[in-house]
């Protein structure tokens, strides 16, 4: 059971000869001295309302690792004068759950509460999700879980039902300085780093608190005679791995990120989110399937040839592979970002979709029937077409929309690119027609 080896509230702690990581020796004591959270743990953040009401609920701390989940978990337990219970959902089965289910409730019979902080919530299937439910319902336990995953897609509804989702941020540069600053004044020394090598320092940390002060520690520990530059900081230490998780929301983001950047004919901006996803692991081939219908959504006919410069690109990556077809990819991206924007297509086509289903039964009209045999012809099948080309201007104005349904307009071509012309010709066909009817 997790409770046999906890210390007594107020028992004096055992003393310890064997040394102490810095981020255990400069976990916060108190809420307010945890950096970068302000927003949900001061006086006016939900948290802050929480505790200075005294109606904390049950909740889902999302947000990247090293930005104080596990920290604000046990100051709230020393807060609200609640026993703190930890587990990781990697390594806590069924039969663990059961354990700390009922010492929450022979601790709760004497008359004290439990929180229980669950890391890596999203890692219980279902199943074990459900099993929170009613020792949270009675009051058995106050859940506190933790994920890096957004908890709308790896959470199930009747436990967000239960639970606040607050989401902590990642560590600015500013709130890594204050980190950085901190851990001087407990090592009782300035790191040897010229100021860009500090603020190099700091970025490779990647906005996690706890990655930042494992640097830290190694870097205090060189024994150097004067400040080191930049590129003796990077020799020495390796830049911290980006976050991203191919199949999890970060994957959604960037992909989104991309898209909009392109969008919004910003090709530098759609040039960094494309590295960002392919530094972190990303299958050039979705890339390029995405890039591909980027060019028909977002470009469409104002300029024909992105499509096929987008086909191009994905069969020269087929052809080069890794890492020289991505030089193709960046190219696309940037031809599409550069090019004349249109979605008239796009809207046209889910105009015509939802038209289609209220209308999904009507038949076309007997004129634009084919007749292959005597009987259909006899029936009326396709009296009276008129073939286009014996037309005058190579155009009959006929309607060939269903008999009764009102003309629909669906296609509006925008004033860019080569849809300027094509709307030039949609005018000409939609007067021509007006004459050919009558107006």
């Amino acid at each position: 059971m997790a409770d046999l080896f906890d210390t007594p509230p107020g028992a004096p702690r055992p003393a310890s000869t064997a040394p102490r990581p810095l981020a255990d020796r400069l976990r916060p004591r108190a809420l307010s001295e945890v950096i970068g959270q302000e927003k949900t743990i001061g006086p006016d953040g939900p948290l802050g309302v929480m505790l200075g009401s005294g109606s904390l609920s049950s909740l889902i701390f999302w947000g990247p690792p090293g930005v104080g989940k596990t920290t604000i978990a046990r100051l709230l337990a020393d807060e609200t004068d609640l026993h703190f219970v930890q587990i990781s959902a990697i390594f806590s089965g069924v039969a663990d759950l059961k354990k700390v289910f009922e010492a929450a409730r022979h601790r709760r019979e004497n008359g004290q509460g439990t929180l229980l902080f669950v890391d890596e919530i999203h890692r219980f299937n279902k199943a074990q999700q459900d099993g929170f439910l009613p020792h949270m319902e009675d009051g058995t336990i106050l859940l506190v879980g933790a994920t890096t995953e957004n908890p709308s897609f790896e959470l199930n509804a009747a436990l967000l039902s239960r639970a606040q989702v607050l989401v902590l941020d990642r560590l600015s540069l500013a709130d890594l300085e204050r980190l950085a600053q901190r851990a001087e004044a407990e090592l009782g020394r300035k790191l040897p780093l010229v100021a860009e090598a500090r603020e190099a320092l700091l970025e490779m940390s990647d906005g996690d608190g706890r990655a930042l002060l494992n640097l830290i520690e190694q870097v205090a520990a060189w024994k150097t005679e004067a400040p080191l530059a930049t590129e003796q900081l990077t020799q020495r230490l390796q830049r911290r791995a980006a976050q991203y998780d191919k199949s999890g929301e970060a994957h959604y983001n960037l992909i989104s990120a991309l898209h909009k950047s392109v969008r919004g004919s910003d090709p530098d901006a759609a040039l960094y989110w494309l590295a960002r996803m392919l530094t972190g692991g990303e299958d050039p081939r979705f890339l390029a399937r995405r890039i591909t219908r980027m060019a028909v959504e977002d470009i469409g006919l104002a300029d024909p040839q992105a499509q096929r410069l987008c086909l191009d690109a994905w069969e020269t990556y087929e052809r080069l592979g890794s890492p020289e077809g991505e030089l193709a990819l960046a190219q696309a991206v940037v031809y599409l970002a550069l090019a004349p924007k249109s979605n008239a297509v796009y809207v046209a086509y889910k105009a015509a979709m939802a038209a289609s289903k209220k209308t999904g039964s009507e038949p076309p009209p007997m004129v634009i029937r084919n007749a292959p045999t005597k009987l259909m012809k006899e029936q009326g099948y396709g009296a009276g077409y008129a073939y286009d080309h014996d037309a005058e201007d190579g155009f009959s104005g006929q309607d060939y929309f269903p008999d009764g349904m009102k003309r629909g307009v669906y296609y509006v071509p925008v004033e860019r690119g080569f849809e300027r012309d094509l709307k030039k010709r949609l005018d000409w066909f939609v007067k021509l027609r007006d004459k050919r009817h009558g107006g």
